[in-house]
């Protein structure tokens, strides 16, 4: 097979410089993409201690998710607790991704209490706020109130390892 092009370059000869230029930055280029600078890590700030995010973060959300699922027996007879409009169920929806979040939240450096158990709790408040939105997505009444009950687990769980009163 013969070339169809063929490229003869004498040594001193502009030619042979153009070749050696472009040789060079073909090589800077190549070597400049692989220092790309490093993403920085976001900056963050916690601004509420463990027992205020769980007042006023954490435990508003649960009451929400908590006060949409089951009945009540009132002196006027059985009242249902789920949601009766789109609204309600956004607000279902919304409480559960709090929880959800807040699981995240609670593993950050500086809140997080330890590696082990305090992860598995903060973890298990992602999967069940995960499984509470879906709930409210689906306008499920039923799975809200399963959900609810895991989610109270969790809460007691945690409490009985870590005592949050005195922050």
């Amino acid at each position: 097979m013969t070339s169809c092009f063929q490229l003869s370059v004498r040594p001193g000869s502009s030619a042979s410089v153009l070749v050696t230029l472009l040789v060079t930055l073909l090589v800077t280029g190549l070597v400049g993409c692989s220092d790309a600078p490093k993403p920085q890590a976001a900056p963050y700030e916690p601004v509420l201690d463990l027992h205020d995010l769980m007042n006023s973060v954490l435990d508003p959300a649960t009451d929400v998710i908590w006060g949409a699922a089951g009945a009540v027996i009132t002196a006027e007879g059985e009242q249902d607790l789920a949601p009766v409009d789109d609204a309600g169920w956004q607000a279902v929806f919304n409480a559960a991704a709090v929880v959800t979040e807040t699981g995240n939240l609670l593993m950050l450096p500086g809140r997080a209490e330890d590696n082990g158990d305090w992860m598995e709790y903060s973890s298990a408040l992602i999967t069940t706020g995960k499984e509470a939105m879906a709930a409210a997505e689906a306008k499920d009444a039923q799975a809200v109130f399963d959900v609810g009950g895991k989610l109270y687990l969790v809460c007691v769980a945690c409490h009985q390892s870590y005592s949050l009163d005195e922050e």
